[in-house]
């Protein structure tokens, strides 16, 4: 039974704002160290988990990916990726995407099918989501 801003028939929030994203290098650590990877065709997942997990995003594009432009491009994807399907997930981690040098080029419809993909062997998709983002 829908709860909150669903019942009222409002979107549910779908920010991304700087307390939702994973900025501190000890963080990407942490995720590295805890070895919960899902390998997809364009990106890496990782998750972290601990006291302060609260499926916050943290982004990575290395200059396998491409110029500075090719990089930019990459993070957006990635963000956007996360941020529309964040109201479906659940847990107590942090995710980490890295992305592959394959990430600038991909079509988006691959991209979203790679994610969902990874963030479903991963635990993260509640029960029952559909399949479109």
């Amino acid at each position: 039974m829908p709860t909150g801003s669903e019942a009222r028939g409002e979107r549910p929030d779908e920010g991304l704002p700087a307390a939702r994203r994973l900025r501190a290098t000890g963080l990407f650590a942490e995720a590295y160290d805890q070895n919960r990877c899902q390998r997809g065709r364009y990106m890496l997942l990782w998750l972290r988990r601990g006291p302060d997990a609260a499926l916050r995003l943290g982004v990575v594009t290395s200059r396998k990916v491409g110029d500075a432009v090719a990089r930019v491009k990459a993070r957006r994807r990635m963000r956007e990726l996360f941020r529309r399907r964040r109201s479906q997930m659940h847990g107590a981690f942090d995710v980490v995407l890295i992305a592959r040098a394959s990430l600038p080029d991909a079509p988006w419809a691959e991209l979203v099918q790679d994610f969902q993909k990874l963030a479903a062997r991963a635990g993260l998709l509640a029960s029952g989501t559909g399949q479109g983002i």
